[in-house]
């Protein structure tokens, strides 16, 4: 004697339901990572100078060379040096002699904290730090230079010539001494 079982089709209902189509959405989105889909790991950086026409060198923290050229100039840089460590770069700027070195380093990218509501463990914890999507960096760097005073026979005379720190190159500010 075989008995049909008709209660499985209340339950098949239930499962097509909006409520499940929520509960299933919800659990997907949670499952994914935040940064990972709505940002990136690798970010295009403007390198520029004030004047134009700087030599640079982009090295790592550790000092190895990563990129040469000359200004203005945009490469494609990571913003992630291994598992939940930021990039860090140093850009080494010249011109005309004149040498500057500024730090450029990956900051915490907002949409890492997207996160607590969508991404979840997976994505706080292994998706965004493993991808490198956890962190940005700036999209432009500047050096400025300041122009040197002209070579004219009134600039190259011995004695006391005063000038605005401004006009006082930025290499040069290091050995001013304060008079107050």
């Amino acid at each position: 004697m075989k008995t049909n079982i008709t209660h499985s089709t209340p339950l098949l209902t239930i499962m097509r339901g909006p409520l499940t189509r929520i509960v299933i959405g919800g659990t997907c989105l949670w499952m994914t990572a935040c940064a990972s889909i709505v940002s990136k790991s690798q970010y295009p950086v403007t390198v520029s100078s004030n004047p134009p026409g700087a030599t640079f060198t982009i090295k790592k923290a550790s000092g190895l060379a990563m990129s040469t050229g000359v200004t203005p100039a945009t490469l494609v840089l990571n913003s992630s040096n291994g598992y939940f460590q930021p990039a860090k770069y140093v850009v080494e700027f010249n011109r005309k002699g004149v040498t500057q070195s500024i730090p450029l380093n990956a900051s915490i990218n907002g949409w890492y904290f997207g996160n607590l509501l969508f991404g979840g463990i997976i994505g706080l914890l292994i998706v965004d730090p493993a991808t490198g999507a956890m962190w940005k960096m700036d999209e432009n760097i500047v050096s400025t230079f300041n122009q040197a005073p002209d070579a004219s026979p009134e600039s190259t005379k011995k004695g006391l010539k005063v000038v605005t720190i401004d006009k006082v190159p930025r290499s040069m500010r290091k050995h001013l001494v304060s008079l107050n």
